[in-house]
């Protein structure tokens, strides 16, 4: 696939997740499908990453790894997955790359247990905003989606689920550890410090 070929795929990608996205998706958005690719390439190539085609193959599992959020919330990887296989020329790529970008999509399922770097790559990125400025905005979209689709019923059941869930995630690049981790633990303490306060 050139680039050209990818950039068309991304706009059909995009188009298509704009469209047809349940707009209570207020996290699993196209912006956040934006966020994780451009994230993606930037801590392939932090981590030294410069082969092209693995570049591309890292974009195109960023592109595709919640596009199952069009036909079912739960088990969405495995969607995308398959809309994945669906929607890529097999004669513009082999098995065992069509493999790894299907092992990359499942490695963002929760709990992520990745293997491969591009496998622990895309894992960052797609909670990449764990440890970013703009952690509270993104949470508070989560956070909104979740009530939406009734996963959670008031703030302190959001609170000790993100403090679960913070003490539970793991960054896997040496580029997360270093960037993201410290400023991570920052909120993490934050929010424990809300728990106690709704508890005195």
């Amino acid at each position: 696939m050139t680039e050209s070929g990818f950039q068309q795929l991304k706009e059909e990608i995009l188009r298509k997740l704009h469209e047809g996205l349940d707009p209570k998706l207020t996290y699993h958005s196209v912006g956040h499908t934006k966020d994780v690719m451009q994230q993606a390439e930037r801590i392939a190539i932090s981590e030294k990453i410069s082969d092209a085609r693995l570049l591309l193959l890292i974009k195109i599992a960023s592109l595709f790894h919640d596009t199952g959020f069009l036909c079912s919330y739960k088990g969405h990887e495995e969607k995308s997955c398959d809309l994945m296989f669906e929607m890529l020329d097999p004669k513009l790529f082999d098995k065992n790359e069509l493999s790894m970008i299907n092992n990359m999509i499942l490695a963002t399922k929760l709990p992520q247990v990745p293997r491969t770097l591009p496998e622990k790559i895309i894992c960052d990125a797609d909670l990449d905003y764990l440890g970013r400025e703009d952690f509270e905005v993104i949470s508070g979209n989560l956070k909104k989606e979740f009530f939406a689709y009734g996963i959670i019923r008031s703030e302190p059941e959001w609170n000790q689920l993100q403090v679960r869930f913070f003490e539970s995630h793991l960054y896997f690049t040496e580029t997360s550890i270093r960037e993201r981790y410290p400023v991570k633990m920052q909120y993490l303490e934050k929010l424990r410090r809300k728990i106690v306060a709704e508890n005195p």
